[in-house]
């Protein structure tokens, strides 16, 4: 007879897939939040909720187009905005850019999971930045692979070193992923050092996975390559999209571009629109938002530089940060974050989400701890930018307090 004493429990595949960054110190904020407290959120990069609105063409293109959007869309996504990424790619001196090297997802999110799990068999080895962005670390481990990470150097930018890369490539390494500009450093790698990750997939016949979805928030002249420009011969898959250079996250808007020997990868692109078949096709509504957000004005620029608003908050925060006693900060070059470390002297951290979640519960600020972006040590936090000059004034004075008080506590009981 069935025993329905039984529970039913989660699949093997999750065992070790994490992504901290809406774990339980998210879920503690939303306890707060019903209980009436008012929570300060530094810990995910969605423009919207702090008065970044999207670009009014995007809206207006959207709804005149929203009568024509109702049925399914071919499922590598609409031509037009396909033929948009094209162009987007051509004008970076991409000129063989076409159409049919463009696939539209549901966001970089999705289009991350079907690409690893196009390419993954079991045990195989993929090359990934740590600190990264969390998806491509849980993504490769449910598609059954092996996230291998590669030390980015806090004390030389939060850059790579290509040596120490190619010393991890093994027989079952299939791809190297890079974040450029980085979430959560918000580094931004020098052209050399791209060629030189460039040449290890060269030499090892590796497949390149360039996350550039912050590739337009730049800051003071930092030069923003792309990695598709680097080589003709290095299957590169670059993936960007509309969430963060044109706030609309909510649309699920992003797209993957192929270049490089195609030729090569013909089973392997194959298996991938099989993935991109099975899921019928992206938010039909979201992808005619991409022909319009990629022409005309790029309302951006006004905002990355001096007394731009994404300009000016990144360097008000890295000020404020540095300034508190045992904290070392690099400058952002790009991207919506910085990823403070606090001297293991002044502050004697065991378990980082712990720390965390406790500055949540005394001071209502929700940061995210180093170790959810695969990070090796306990004395790092993420610091979202986005908030106003003021507020991130306000909350970094708090965060200021809370670890005055920490210091304090340390040196009474160390």
């Amino acid at each position: 007879m069935q025993n329905f004493a039984e529970e039913f429990v989660q699949s093997p595949k999750l065992v070790d897939v994490r992504y901290d960054v809406r774990g339980p110190i998210a879920q503690e904020a939303a306890r707060l939040e019903r209980a009436g407290h008012r929570i300060t959120r530094l810990n995910i990069g969605n423009p919207a909720p702090f008065g970044f609105e999207a670009p009014e063409q995007i809206l207006r293109h959207m709804i005149k187009t929203l009568p024509t959007a109702q049925g399914y869309s071919d499922s590598q996504g609409v031509y037009s905005a396909r033929v948009a990424v094209a162009q987007y790619y051509q004008a970076r001196g991409l000129r063989g850019a076409a159409p049919e090297d463009v696939w539209l997802g549901n966001g970089v999110s999705e289009l991350i999971s079907m690409v690893l799990t196009a390419l993954i068999a079991p045990k195989d080895e993929i090359l990934i930045p740590a600190p990264d962005y969390p998806l491509w670390t849980g993504a490769t481990k449910l598609a059954g692979g092996n996230p291998v990470h590669y030390i980015c150097d806090e004390d030389n930018h939060w850059w790579p070193d290509p040596e120490e890369i190619e010393s991890k490539v093994t027989e079952r390494t299939k791809a190297l992923v890079l974040i450029n500009p980085n979430n959560p450093t918000g580094a931004v790698y020098p052209r050399e050092i791209l060629e030189a990750m460039v040449d290890i997939c060269r030499r090892h016949n590796l497949m390149l996975l360039a996350d550039e979805i912050y590739e337009k928030i730049i800051f003071d002249g930092a030069e923003m390559v792309n990695a598709a420009t680097l080589s003709d011969d290095v299957l590169t898959i670059t993936f960007s999209g509309l969430s963060k250079t044109w706030r609309v996250a909510g649309f699920r808007s992003g797209w993957i571009y192929i270049s490089g020997p195609r030729h090569r990868a013909k089973n392997y692109i194959e298996g991938l629109n099989l993935l991109m078949n099975m899921r019928m096709c992206a938010n039909v509504p979201a992808q005619h938002a991409i022909q319009a957000a990629l022409g005309g004005y790029q309302s951006i620029e006004e905002l990355i530089l001096p007394k731009g608003r994404l300009y000016e908050q990144s360097r008000t925060a890295h000020r404020l940060l540095s300034e508190i006693e045992g904290v070392t900060v690099e400058k952002s070059d790009g991207a919506l974050y910085l990823f403070p470390r606090l001297d293991p002297e002044l502050y004697p951290i065991d378990d980082d989400e712990a720390f965390v979640i406790e500055l949540l519960r005394q001071k209502k600020i929700l940061l995210s701890h180093g170790r959810a972006f695969n990070w090796e040590d306990t004395q790092h936090i993420r610091v979202v930018t986005l908030p106003h000059v003021e507020d991130l004034e306000v909350a970094i004075s708090e965060i200021a307090d809370f670890l005055a008080d920490y210091r304090d506590v340390a040196t009474r009981t160390g």
